[in-house]
């Protein structure tokens, strides 16, 4: 009967110990729902990009504008590679990347009858 009691004991504690392992490491890798995007000395407003608007809601990869992986981690900061004045090893500046990735993918949204920002003041909110 002890061992039977020990064991499920045992059994509880790794469980448990695998669930908040799993959790945290699951915490730390979760991006915040709404993030701005900000380029330090920009003219305009920074942008609130919505996570669980474009993963969740349209369905968009994260490898789709985290396309590149740095020292095995696989979602790093965009100015990790684009730099924010000059372009550098064959990356466009954060300005050029950013513009580029989301009008492209907006105008083609509403091409396709999707609803979506295409005008400046639309995303750089004051």
């Amino acid at each position: 009967m002890k061992t039977k009691t020990l064991n499920f004991l045992m059994l509880l504690v790794a469980s448990l110990l695998v669930f908040c392992a799993y959790h945290a490491a699951s915490a730390q890798t979760a991006p915040a729902d709404t993030a701005p995007i900000k380029i330090e000395g920009a003219k305009m407003a920074p942008v609130p990009f919505s996570h669980p608007t474009h993963v969740d809601k349209a369905k968009i990869a994260c490898k789709t504008c985290h396309h590149k992986e740095l020292a095995g981690k696989a979602y790093v900061s965009c100015v990790k590679c684009h730099m924010l004045k000059e372009a550098k090893d064959g990356a466009p500046t954060a300005k050029d990347a950013f513009h580029k990735q989301c009008q492209t993918c907006h105008k083609e949204s509403v091409r396709k009858g999707v609803s979506a920002p295409v005008k400046c003041n639309e995303c750089h909110k004051k």
